[in-house]
C-alpha cells in the first residue's frame, strides 16, 4: 500500500486505476458544477477554535444514528454504479463498513444486489430506494430489503428527474456503456480494473435486471430506467412507503426548512440535508450552508444528518457542530474503493476517524456527543 495521508491521496490513486467514464460518473456535478465545488469549499471557510490545557484523555467518537450504535457519526452513503469503481464494489465497501462499525447504505442503482450484499456480510445494512412509476417493482424491492434484514430504509426524494452531467454525455456513459475508441483506449490503461471485472459475474444493475418487468439484460435496462423515475412523487408516496416498510425510515434530499418540517411531520426517523452531491440542481447552496437553519428548525423533532463535500474528519466535526447528528460520505469512500478496493475503503474510514478524533481534542472536547457550535469561530459560520 502506498503512503496514504488524506482522502486526496486516495482520489489521485483512483484517477489512475478507474476507467475515466466511471471515475467521472462519481466525481462530477451537474451543469457548471458550481454546487458540487461549493460543497467542499464552504467547509473550508468555517474555522475552528483551538483550546489548550484541557484534559484530552478518554476520547470517544461513539454515538448513534437512527438508534443504531456507530463507531463515529459517519455512514457510507448510497451511490450508484459502485461496483464499477471496483469489481464487487458494494460487497467490499459493506465489509469494510461492518468491520469498522459504521452503517453501509446500498443504492437501488447498485451493481451488486441486495441479496449479494446480505450473503457476504453479517451486520444488517441500510437500503436506499427511489420511487419508480412501477409501484409493484418498488413494493417488491422493499420486501426484498426486509427479507435481507436491512435495518433502515433510506428514501431519496431529489431524483424525480435527472440533472445533466456534461462528463457523462461526453464519455458516452450509458447502459451498456458505448464502446467508443476513446473508451477502449482508456480501458487498456487500466489492467488491474479490467482483470477484476473479468473475474466477477456482477456487471449489471443487480437490483433491477431480472427483477423489473421487461428488464432481462443491460440493453433493455436503459429504456426502462429513462421512463421510471417518477416526476409525480409526493408526500403521499412517502406515507405509502413508510407503511409498506414498517421500520426505520430516513428521508434524503432535504435542502429547505419547509421541506424539513414536512419530513419531520411524516414520521421519519431521520432526514439528510443533501443536494445529491451537486449532481441535480446546480446553483443550489452547499449542504453545509443549508444545515444550520434546518437543524434549528426541526432538530428537536427528528434526527438531522447531512452529506455533500465531506473529505476529512474536520468536515465531519464541523457538520456535527452545526447540528448534524450524523453524516454520510459518498465520494470519499468511492475514491478509496477505486484506489484499493476494500482496503481503500477501510483506509478512508481510518483517515476520517483519526482526523475527527484529533481535531475534536484540539477544540477541547473528548466526547463527540458534546460538540456544539462553540468550537467554531462565529464570524466564519454559514449565514
Amino acid at each position: 500500500m502506498p503512503v496514504i495521508t488524506c482522502i486526496e491521496d486516495l482520489r489521485r490513486l483512483a484517477v489512475k486505476r478507474v476507467p475515466r467514464m466511471f471515475y467521472d460518473y462519481a466525481d462530477s456535478g451537474s451543469w457548471t458544477e458550481g454546487t458540487y465545488r461549493a460543497n467542499e469549499a464552504d467547509f473550508q471557510a468555517i474555522k475552528l477554535r483551538q483550546r489548550v490545557a484541557v484534559n484530552m484523555e478518554g476520547r470517544s467518537l461513539r454515538t448513534s444514528m437512527a438508534g443504531q450504535a456507530v463507531a463515529m457519526p459517519v455512514a457510507i452513503a448510497p451511490t450508484g454504479l459502485t461496483g464499477m469503481q471496483h469489481a464487487d464494489g458494494e460487497i467490499l465497501a459493506a465489509r469494510a463498513a461492518e468491520k469498522f462499525g459504521v452503517p453501509f447504505t446500498l443504492s437501488t442503482m447498485s451493481i451488486c444486489s441486495i441479496e449479494d450484499v446480505a450473503a457476504h456480510t453479517k451486520a444488517p445494512f441500510w437500503f436506499q430506494v427511489y420511487v419508480m412509476r412501477d409501484r409493484d417493482f418498488v413494493e417488491r424491492l422493499i420486501d426484498r430489503a426486509k427479507a435481507a434484514n436491512c435495518s433502515a430504509l433510506m428514501l431519496t426524494l431529489d431524483l424525480q428527474i435527472l440533472g445533466q452531467r456534461h462528463k457523462d454525455l461526453k464519455n458516452g456513459l450509458s447502459a451498456p456503456p458505448k464502446p467508443t475508441l476513446a473508451n477502449l483506449i482508456n480501458l487498456a490503461t487500466k489492467p488491474r480494473w479490467c482483470m477484476g471485472m473479468l473475474g466477477t459475474k456482477r456487471r449489471s444493475f443487480g437490483n433491477i435486471v431480472g427483477h423489473a418487468k421487461g428488464v432481462g439484460d443491460m440493453s433493455s435496462l436503459a429504456s426502462w430506467t429513462a421512463e421510471q423515475f417518477d416526476p409525480a412523487l409526493s408526500w403521499a408516496d412517502v406515507e405509502w412507503i413508510k407503511k409498506r416498510w414498517g421500520g426505520k425510515l430516513i428521508i434524503k434530499g432535504i435542502m429547505d426548512e419547509e421541506d424539513a418540517r414536512l419530513a419531520a411531520d411524516s414520521g421519519a426517523d431521520a432526514l439528510v440535508v443533501s443536494n445529491h452531491g451537486g449532481r441535480q440542481l446546480d446553483g443550489a447552496p452547499s449542504s453545509i450552508h443549508a444545515l444550520p437553519a434546518i437543524a434549528d428548525a426541526v432538530g428537536k423533532s427528528i434526527e438531522v444528518w447531512m452529506d455533500g463535500g465531506i473529505r476529512s474528519g474536520q468536515d465531519v466535526l464541523k457538520a456535527v457542530a452545526l447540528g448534524a447528528r450524523g453524516t454520510l460520505i459518498g465520494r470519499s469512500f468511492l475514491y478509496g474503493l477505486g484506489a484499493m478496493g476494500e482496503a481503500g475503503v477501510t483506509k478512508c474510514l481510518e483517515l476520517i476517524a483519526k482526523e475527527l478524533d484529533l481535531t475534536m481534542a484540539f477544540c477541547g472536547h473528548t466526547d463527540i456527543r458534546q460538540v456544539d457550535r462553540n468550537i467554531l469561530l462565529p464570524a466564519t459560520l454559514p449565514r
